[in-house]
Parts: C-alpha cells; sequence; structure tokens
C-alpha cells in the first residue's frame, strides 16, 4: 500500500528552477532515498509534501490526504527533519523539545530520553550556542520522539560526525524493522546504500532514475580492476578503447558499458595476473547521471 504518493509534481519558479512532472510512491515499511545536488528539486519536493506549498499541478498525498487542504492531519502524522534547522534560538535545547512534546500532546518522556542519549545530546544549553551537529541532534529527538508511522527526512545527518551518522543509521533501521514509511533525502551514499530499498535520482527537476539500489548498480557502468604482468602491458592496455578512471604501475581501472565481450577481448592481448570487479558505488552511480557534474 503507498503511503506517499506524488503525482505529476509540477512548480515551475522560471529559468529552469523547480520541479516537473514529478511521479512516485513510497510504499509502508519502505525506506526510499531522494538524491540529486542542490538546486535539482528535492527540498522543494519535500515542502510540497509537508503542505507548505501548494502544488501548481498535479497533487501530493500521505495517508491518502492531500498534503496541502489537509496539512493539518498530515503533519500530525509525520516526523520531520528539515533541510535548515531553523528553532527557536532563545530557548535551551530542553525548553524546544519540552514545547515541541507539549505540541505533540506527548505524555510519556521515554522515547524522548532514549533518543537523547542514544546521540549524547545535552540539551541544556541554549540552540543559538550550538553547533550545527548539536542542532541536528535537537531535530532528530523533535522528528522522532513521538513515534510517527512516517517520516519526511530532508539531509537528516548534516554536521553530525561519523559516529553519530552510523547510530542515525541504525534508527533508520530500527524504524524500518518497524514497519514505519520513511522518505530520506541525502548527501550521504553510504547512509542511502545501507538504509534504503529503493532510491530515486532526480536531475533539474525532473526524476532521472527511479529503481532498487541494486538494480541501479546492475545497469549502470561496471567497474574492473586489472593488475598486468608488467607496466609496459599496462601502459599498451591504455591505449585501449576504453574508460580508464585509475593507473598506477601494473594496475589500472577501467569502467564498461554494458556488454563487456570488447572488454574481455581486448584483455586477451596481454598478460594479466588478476582481474577483479569492485563493487560500484551509489555516488559513482549518481555522478554517471550527472556526468560528472554538479556539486553533491
Amino acid at each position: 500500500m503507498s503511503v506517499i504518493e506524488i503525482s505529476g509534481l509540477t512548480r515551475d519558479y522560471g529559468n529552469g528552477k523547480g520541479v516537473f512532472d514529478v511521479s512516485f510512491a513510497v510504499e509502508q515499511g519502505e525506506v526510499f532515498g531522494f538524491l540529486g545536488p542542490n538546486g535539482a528539486g528535492k527540498t522543494t519536493t519535500i515542502r510540497h509534501l509537508m503542505g507548505f506549498l501548494q502544488p501548481k499541478t498535479g497533487s501530493c498525498k500521505i495517508g491518502g490526504r492531500d498534503c496541502f487542504k489537509a496539512a493539518d492531519k498530515v503533519q500530525a502524522s509525520l516526523g520531520y527533519i528539515p533541510g535548515e534547522i531553523a528553532i527557536f534560538d532563545d530557548m535551551t535545547g530542553t525548553e524546544y523539545l519540552s514545547f515541541a512534546a507539549k505540541y505533540r500532546g506527548l505524555k510519556d518522556g521515554a522515547r524522548k530520553k532514549e533518543l537523547i542519549e542514544r546521540f549524547e545530546l545535552d540539551p541544556r544549553g541554549k540552540l543559538k550556542k550550538m553547533s550545527k551537529g548539536m542542532k541536528q541532534k535537537v531535530g532528530i529527538v523533535a522528528a522522532f520522539m513521538h513515534d510517527p508511522e512516517v517520516l519526511i527526512l530532508d539531509e537528516p545527518t548534516s554536521g553530525l560526525d561519523p559516529l553519530m551518522q552510523n547510530r542515525f543509521i541504525e534508527l533508520i533501521d530500527g524504524e524500518r524493522s518497524r514497519g514505519k514509511t520513511v522518505l530520506m533525502s541525502s548527501h550521504m551514499f553510504e547512509e542511502v546504500e545501507r538504509t534504503c530499498h529503493r532510491v530515486g535520482i532526480i536531475r533539474n527537476g525532473r526524476l532521472a532514475a527511479i529503481d532498487s539500489v541494486s538494480a541501479l548498480k546492475a545497469a549502470q557502468l561496471k567497474k574492473y580492476a586489472v593488475t598486468f604482468e608488467s607496466e609496459t602491458a599496462a601502459a599498451a592496455f591504455l591505449k585501449e578503447p576504453f574508460s580508464c578512471v585509475g593507473y598506477a604501475g601494473n594496475a589500472v581501472t577501467a569502467t564498461v558499458q554494458n556488454d563487456i565481450t570488447a572488454f574481455i577481448a581486448a584483455l586477451n592481448k596481454y598478460p594479466v595476473v588478476n582481474l577483479s570487479a569492485p563493487a560500484l558505488s551509489l555516488e559513482e552511480i549518481f555522478m554517471k547521471y550527472y556526468g560528472g557534474n554538479g556539486n553533491v
């Protein structure tokens, strides 16, 4: 059953900015990764899902409700982390979380306490004096403490150190196992690979691809690491019509599009002592869609 439904979403800001005919759905219990460089349309899409913007064309629904027309009811079931956390700077973290809990009608503080401990957050200081990472932790606690069924997360680990990023991944894994529905915009490719069922890649406001992580990897470039018997053989292989992305001594790393028959035929001309196929990262797949350009 689709929990999040976006159909033909269009909002044109002019000069090619905005989102154009974006359609996808996120199923119950699914973690969906939403990828794209700055300005590609991720946050605009998310702001429509949150009911902050009304679609010019198309629709956004969560739980069957129109995200703009029924924004109050939709937001009641959501956990949300914005791309830029703007919270009441004059409050302490403790005061803000208490305010958020009261707004949510949260009576039991056990979940909030568990999250504070998980992320080693000391919420007693003033928000305006907190670092980006500390504010991000406050935002995470606020988004998850009422145990929402649906989570909309825009760059949720921005500002977190690697240890806290890993703890966030563990948190998402736990939510996924409990059947929660998550849409997560991210530049952190490792967390997307480790947590998401499917990925949508948005480019210039339009979906460039949408599929499982494994399917996207399988459909794109293949990377091969070749060790030749000599540096002379490696240097000679560089003249073959393949894209070589790494070269050191007698070792070459090449990428091959689709059919590898020609690649194998070329290798047969040279003395090869080892051949391996390193896993292609989601980042490499992502950059393929942008031709090596774009701010990621």
